[in-house]
């Protein structure tokens, strides 16, 4: 950790749809320069847990506190402005569209005095922020339809990184790549530390959780079973907390 205070802070969070409560009780700070992952099966909470973070779904009860004040992320223009962003799994990107539109998509730069789009600017903002992240494409200009999976989500995670300035949430960055792709991937998460943001890393791979994080929180239906440091605990043991079963 390299901040003495925490960046987010959610306490005593509690989401309910109806008769259905979809996390209890769940508390979690998150630090500057740290990877935190968020594991649990599926229908575990976290993808409540993520819309939560990024203003889709307000809590039903609890506090969240952005580097100590109280925030009230009441839709995804909040979060942003909070300086939080997500990367979906589906990655949000238009195919058709260059590398730099999509990075500046919805935040378009322009020029004064007419409002005209100032491409020249996105285009080198863009190759600039890609080549500081080793994202590997031929140019900002290309379009998304004509880049791998690796490719696409190594944009997605850059767009992320260029408007952030305190949290990015990944929800599962690599479920859809092959190994390759997915070590680069990774990589890419890995370097985001220097950059000194929070990271909130949702995977189903453990193997990449103990690769990636500082620290893993547990979720099993809707309850959070408990947070470990990476380095002091196992396989098998969050195993045991994510499935119930103790070996």
């Amino acid at each position: 950790m390299t901040a003495a205070s925490p960046v987010l802070s959610l306490a005593n969070i509690r989401k309910v749809f109806g008769g259905v409560i979809a996390v209890q009780d769940f508390s979690l700070d998150l630090y500057a320069g740290e990877i935190v992952a968020l594991v649990g099966d599926n229908g575990a909470g976290k993808s409540t847990l993520v819309k939560v973070i990024s203003g889709v779904h307000r809590p039903t009860s609890g506090d969240i506190r952005m580097d100590g004040e109280t925030v009230a992320l009441v839709d995804a223009s909040s979060a942003r402005s909070q300086g939080i962003e997500v990367v979906y799994q589906d990655l949000a990107l238009a195919h058709e569209q260059t590398v730099y539109m999509n990075m500046f998509l919805g935040r378009e730069l322009t020029r004064k005095p007419f409002g005209l789009l100032d491409k020249e600017r996105m285009r080198r903002e863009s190759q600039m922020l890609v080549d500081e992240l080793d994202v590997r494409i031929p140019s900002a200009n290309s379009r998304i339809r004509d880049l791998s999976g690796g490719q696409r989500q190594g944009i997605a995670i850059a767009r992320a990184t260029h408007w952030a300035s305190k949290l990015i949430l990944l929800d599962e960055p690599t479920a859809a790549l092959g190994v390759a792709e997915t070590a680069k991937v990774e990589e890419l998460v890995a370097s985001l530390r220097v950059r000194n943001l929070a990271i909130l890393l949702i995977s189903h791979s453990l193997d990449q959780v103990f690769r990636l994080s500082d620290r893993i929180c547990v979720l099993r239906c809707g309850e959070q079973i408990g947070i470990r440091k990476t380095a002091d605990t196992n396989r098998n043991e969050i195993v045991s907390m994510i499935t119930g079963v103790h070996a």
